[in-house]
């Protein structure tokens, strides 16, 4: 092959894409990251900014006793830019890291912009043999077509689809606040989300309505095509069975009005998408409704009768490779070991997890321009859990977000009974804290202090930018 390029090529300027570049160059590397918006955009973005998030805007519980949480954790000792920026752009959201969309990508738009050691290109990318190595390929699962098709004939045409889908946003002042009450599930939090409360009837009249809707069609070559379990539309959570949004995101379970703590038969969840408070999103209700048909069905839900829609839901097919018959246990090509893949497009599922990927990669691609032997996570923390589990030979891939089941079972007597699932969980979590830490030390990526919570003692973003002026190393 020919010879490095002095420069690390970065192509995506997504979550795992500006993790990715700004990890790299606080290491001390020359970074080239490329950005195709504003030359051209995807069915889910609206501006050009980069990271910015188009499906939800939470990253996921921040809760120490959940496997998002342990994620974060982890990704808080290695300085994850995403982490951060999200905690200062956080709007509430219960136990959840909820953002705002504007703010966030605004946070690290300057800072990537800013960074001395790395340069954007607003550019768009055709082909795997248009860009030097070595390079990280983090374009998500809206790559463009070009690229896709490159991509699939690098891996002999084996490329993997599903479908995703995106839920709507409405204006706060058009809520109805005496229908709609703010309340918690099990009060654990600050009564963040307004929950539009419905009886049985109401109910399951809206599920006739959401089946009799006119809805947007796949193509032809879009049919068989799977939808991703973590982030189904209603409409194939109906299919399933006329109950089943009762027992998801339409559970009344644990919610109780605040004055009168009555319960409800089933409720509609919206959560705060901006600092202003100003929009709040459907949770849980991505959809394929045809617009007008979006309108008419949602506004039944009491307190939304006159709902204005600043965002409708949509729908949008995405791909992935097969990482465990096509990458390398460090996410290099099999075929090609100076190019790396990084973010959602490796099969994992959700912002953070995809952040993670950009995060691990940039400590890979270090390791291994510094002659150093790659060192993955251990297995037993969340990353290393999350990364075999993308990885791991297995014959039915199919994308995946941190979870428990990931992690790998205790073993050794004395440990939890297969019954007591708090226990076993709570053990999982120290041992994959004390294994960070351990990894950490061992690997020379610095001194970890032994927290047990999500704060993070650094500057703020906005001073950010300036304390990078002049480094010429960080590591």
């Amino acid at each position: 092959m020919p010879p490095l390029h002095p420069q690390i090529t970065v192509v995506g300027g997504g979550l795992a894409g500006s993790e990715c570049a700004y990890q790299l160059a606080e290491m001390g590397h020359s970074v080239v990251l490329y950005e195709m918006r504003d030359k051209r955009t995807t069915p889910a973005h609206r501006s050009d900014k980069l990271a910015e998030l188009v499906c939800s805007n939470s990253f996921g519980s921040t809760t120490d006793y959940s496997a998002p949480g342990q994620l974060k954790w982890e990704a808080a000792q290695l300085g994850s830019l995403i982490l951060r920026a999200g905690q200062e752009a956080a709007v509430p959201a219960g136990m959840a890291l909820g953002v705002d969309r504007e703010k966030f990508a605004d946070a690290i738009t300057q800072v990537i912009s800013n960074h001395p050691r790395i340069e954007i290109r607003r550019e768009v990318i055709t082909s795997l043999d248009q860009i030097p190595r070595p390079a990280v390929i983090a374009t998500g699962p809206l790559t463009d077509g070009a690229l896709a098709q490159s991509m699939r004939e690098h891996f002999d045409g084996e490329f993997m689809y599903f479908f995703d889908a995106i839920a709507p946003i409405i204006e706060a002042e058009s809520i109805d606040k005496f229908v709609a009450f703010k309340a918690d599930r099990w009060e654990k939090g600050n009564r963040d989300y307004y929950n539009c409360p419905l009886t049985r009837l109401q109910y399951e009249n809206l599920i006739q309505e959401i089946k009799s809707a006119r809805k947007v069609e796949p193509k032809d070559f879009e049919k068989d095509t799977p939808f991703f379990t973590g982030c189904m539309p209603v409409e194939a959570i109906i299919a399933q069975g006329d109950q089943t949004l009762r027992f998801g995101p339409m559970s009344g379970k644990g919610l109780h009005h605040p004055w009168t703590n009555k319960s409800y038969y089933a409720v509609v969840q919206l959560r705060q998408d901006n600092k202003e408070a100003t929009a709040y999103n459907m949770v849980g209700f991505q959809t394929k409704m045809a617009y007008g048909e979006q309108t008419r069905v949602f506004r039944m839900i009491p307190g939304l009768e006159n709902a204005e829609f600043l965002k409708l839901g949509s729908i949008h097919r995405n791909l992935y490779i097969q990482t465990p018959k096509k990458l390398t246990p460090h996410l290099s090509s099999q075929k090609d070991e100076w190019l790396f893949f990084a973010g959602q497009i490796t099969g994992v599922e959700g912002y953070f997890d995809s952040t993670c990927m950009g995060l691990l990669v940039a400590h890979f691609l270090d390791d291994k321009l510094n002659g150093r032997e790659i060192s993955r996570p251990p297995r037993d923390s969340a990353l290393g859990s999350l990364l075999n589990g993308i990885t791991e030979d297995n014959d039915y891939f199919q994308p995946t977000n941190i979870n428990f089941a990931l992690f790998p079972k205790l073993d050794g007597p004395g440990g939890p009974s297969s019954n007591d699932k708090a226990r076993k969980r709570e053990l999982q979590l120290a041992t994959a804290k004390q294994s960070l830490k351990s990894w950490m030390a061992q690997s020379g990526r610095g001194p970890v202090a032994d927290r047990h919570h999500l704060a993070i003692e650094c500057e703020p973003l906005g001073r950010l930018d300036t304390s990078l002026r002049g480094r010429t190393d960080t590591r």
